[in-house]
């Protein structure tokens, strides 16, 4: 467990301060910790609220995990399930040859997530205050001065606002955050039932096939996930839903209630839109739910914002330690702010899809078709897992050409020495060098980039340079073209 203290020392200065100890928080913490960068999690409630309203990993997500040598914990607390192509309530066969060693969704409840990542965050050093809230804050050239609400004050060369859908850290910096307000909303809870899984499941099959938003799912030790329309916006969305509320609707849908009782937490959300102008200004960042917010469908939320970090960490740990070369930090907003775009539009469609009446029914049957064809169901299983991603990385930087694979992540790999990503654990670059040896060098960035001369039947290119977060840099074999991709990622090399 992290302490929970009732004043923070002051007496040294911090590297970062991250605002919010949700899955995105941490990731990034651990990230930084990854680098030697002195990190503080700042998280305003006193103790972990339990609530899960994630509840597994995308394929994406799970390489994270295994990148950094933590899939076997969350293997361990999780289940695997088959992996199968979804996208708004249509359901296809998983694509053949999905490009992941990792072909499956992680069952694992948000709150195990948090506790898990937690954990790898304090085993790397960070310290994590809960029960401290950010309520102001002021940036100078030097650094970010934040006041909590107990009147303290602490000082960071940076801040990141990873504190959720009503970031204080967005607003106390102005910046924008368009989009569309909530037109519906659903209650969500975990409780306990009074009828067999049989009669429940039998109800649900018959409800959902005019009413994809609602669901009832088993969870672990005879708990139950029940996801209800509401009856429509409540005025303060921060009120809390009662068990009367949730039988209500179950009853108003379904014709009974199910006999629920005994709910562990009980919650609402709507489905708002809306996405950041800015992941940046000056000193201080956004990540996660701070930086945009959009419908549960898909389950892409945690994951997303877990993605942000993984992209984050490494640039902003390079910024702090002196060698990031010019404008690193803002390929982070540059980078992820079209990513968190296109999944705000594609759970816009999947609502859409989801909501009863002819009209969305006919769409759901046009889509059902089309996701026939290989082509498209890939499409829409690589939107949805984030294996389809491909950053913009241009021109120039060793490549007169863009290659096929540059800005694509790599996936894990079997090497005649072992795997991939068991490579990858400390966060650093990475050059995987098929030549031989000899050719190919990154002396003056050995600090920063490890060099691996192995071979892959997998890997169809001479040698790969890979960022910390295993996007390709470079493909090719030419050594003066290396020497003109690794400054652009990692700076100029060190001296002696």
């Amino acid at each position: 467990m992290t302490d929970t203290t009732d004043t923070i020392d002051l007496s040294d200065r911090f590297d970062v301060v991250v605002v919010g100890g949700g899955p995105t928080g941490l990731m990034l913490a651990a990230e930084l910790r990854l680098h030697d960068v002195r990190v503080l999690v700042l998280e305003k409630e006193p103790r972990p609220t339990g609530l899960s309203r994630g509840l597994g990993l995308h394929v994406r997500s799970i390489e994270v995990m295994d990148q950094r040598g933590l899939l076997d914990r969350f293997l361990a607390d999780g289940v695997k399930h088959p992996f199968f192509g979804f996208f708004g309530g249509i359901t296809k066969p998983a694509p053949e040859g999905l490009d992941t060693a990792h072909g499956y969704v992680l069952g694992i409840p948000q709150a195990d997530t948090e506790r898990l990542l937690e954990a790898h965050a304090v085993e790397l050093g960070a310290e994590i205050r809960r029960g401290f809230e950010l309520v102001t804050l002021e940036q100078g050239d030097a650094g970010v001065t934040a006041e909590l609400a107990d009147g303290s004050r602490l000082c960071s060369r940076y801040l990141v606002g990873c504190d959720g859908g009503r970031s204080t850290v967005r607003k106390l910096l102005g910046v924008a955050f368009p989009g569309e307000p909530a037109q519906h909303e659903t209650l969500l809870g975990e409780v306990r039932i009074g009828v067999t899984p049989e009669e429940l499941a039998a109800v649900m099959s018959e409800v959902r096939k005019t009413h994809l938003r609602f669901g009832a799912m088993p969870m672990r030790d005879g708990w139950y996930r029940m996801i209800v329309p509401a009856e429509g916006l409540s005025e303060d969305r921060t009120a809390p839903v009662t068990l009367d509320e949730l039988r209500q609707r179950l009853r108003d849908f379904t014709g009974t209630d199910f006999g629920i009782h005994s709910p562990r937490w009980l919650s609402r959300f709507g489905d708002a839109t809306r996405l950041a102008e800015r992941y940046r200004v000056d000193r201080v960042l956004l990540a996660g739910d701070a930086a945009h917010i959009h419908p549960p469908t898909g389950g892409q939320g945690l994951n997303l914002g877990v993605q942000d970090a993984f992209n984050l960490g490494w640039k902003l740990a390079a910024e702090i330690n002196g060698w990031a070369p010019e404008g690193l930090l803002d390929t982070y907003h540059a980078e992820r702010h079209p990513v968190a775009a296109d999944v705000l539009e594609n759970t816009r469609a999947q609502m859409q899809l989801l909501s009863p009446g002819p009209g969305p029914a006919a769409l759901r049957r046009l889509l059902s078709d089309l996701a026939d064809f290989d082509e498209v169901n890939r499409y829409l299983v690589g939107r949805i897992t984030a294996i389809g991603i491909r950053y913009d990385f241009g021109e120039g930087a060793g490549q007169d050409e863009g290659h096929d694979l540059l800005g694509l992540r790599m996936r894990d790999i079997a090497l005649k020495q072992g795997r991939l990503y068991d490579l990858m654990h400390a966060g650093r670059g990475l050059l995987l060098d098929q030549t031989g040896g000899g050719r190919l060098s990154v002396a003056g960035w050995s600090d920063r980039v490890d060099h691996v001369l192995d071979a892959s039947e997998e890997l169809d290119a001479p040698a790969v340079l890979l960022r910390p977060d295993g996007h390709i840099a470079w493909v090719g074999d030419d050594p003066d073209d290396l020497l003109s991709a690794l400054p652009t990622w990692f700076g100029a090399p060190a001296v002696g």
